[in-house]
């Protein structure tokens, strides 16, 4: 007989929800990226939370969007790849919308089409004044779609994941565990160092240059005394006058971009992170296949 219970458990949305940040706080753990800037996530990312007999197997999508480069359309391809055969989709939008966004419409068709359990999560709340609206807001939704549950929450704040956990668990069936007890993520160390560090270019870079960028692990080697990794990464962009945006001036920004990024490999690794950063331009990368693939967004 089985003991054990599992769900896996899609998080999608349109881009800048919150989809990560909500992921990060369901785990306990910084696993995902988070930046107040769209399609922050390139990549399907797997988070795991186990407890004694259950095991939740998240998967973080990018952000549904209009495709604009052969990159957009492999991260719109990773949407759709993360609802296939899970157990439940927890679906974030914004508490106040004048009208609903069309690729929110579109989630809900394809929700229909696959007959899909759908928990709405009406993330942010902690930004709403008027609580009125936000109910108005909600029953839209709910017009257009029969949710599993609605749970307003604020991923920033905390409020409300317990609850959007519990709900998740409803969608549980008995299964030996997918993953080890002790298991985080799927993603490689080297996806989660390159992750990392385009996360802290993100939040420093001017608007039109984080898009045009992509992080490479060059060398990911741990000492043999295993106190310290070295790391070896290239800054991928596509303008030579981004270059020297990114370098900034005397080397500033890329100084603190390796220095903000090192706090967060250092405690997620926890051992001693020896950082080094270069910068190479690699023209319209986001239309190039080969170099997609190389630094691993396949």
């Amino acid at each position: 007989m089985i003991n054990t219970k599992t769900a896996f458990v899609a998080i999608v949305g349109k881009p800048n929800v919150g989809k990560s940040s909500i992921l990060n706080k369901l785990l306990g753990q910084k696993i995902a990226i988070v930046s107040d800037k769209p399609q922050t996530t390139r990549t399907r990312i797997t988070g795991v939370l186990t407890t004694t007999d259950t095991q939740l197997v998240f998967i973080d999508t990018p952000g549904l969007h209009k495709p604009k480069n052969t990159l957009g359309e492999k991260m719109v391809k990773a949407v759709s790849d993360g609802m296939a055969d899970v157990d439940v989709c927890i679906f974030v939008v914004e508490p106040l919308y004048k009208k609903i966004p069309a690729a929110d419409e579109q989630l809900i068709e394809t929700f229909k089409k696959r007959k899909l359990n759908v928990i709405l999560a009406i993330n942010k709340i902690d930004l709403v004044k008027d609580k009125q609206k936000m109910l108005e807001t909600i029953a839209e939704y709910n017009n257009l779609f029969e949710f599993a549950a609605t749970v307003p929450v604020s991923a920033k704040e905390g409020t409300g994941m317990d609850t959007l956990l519990s709900e998740a668990t409803n969608f549980m069936q008995s299964s030996p565990f997918f993953f080890d007890e002790d298991t985080l993520t799927d993603q490689p160390e080297r996806i989660i160092a390159a992750e990392m560090i385009r996360e802290k270019l993100l939040l420093l870079l001017e608007k039109e240059i984080p898009h045009g960028i992509a992080v490479s692990i060059e060398s990911f080697k741990e000492r043999s005394d295993k106190n310290i990794i070295d790391i070896e990464a290239y800054i991928f962009t596509e303008k030579e006058s981004h270059k020297g945006i990114i370098i900034g001036k005397k080397g500033a920004l890329l100084k603190q971009v390796g220095s903000d990024a090192r706090k967060d490999l250092e405690e997620f690794f926890e051992v001693k992170i020896n950082l080094q950063l270069w910068v190479k331009v690699k023209e319209d990368w986001r239309n190039r296949p080969g170099l997609i693939r190389g630094f691993e967004l396949d």
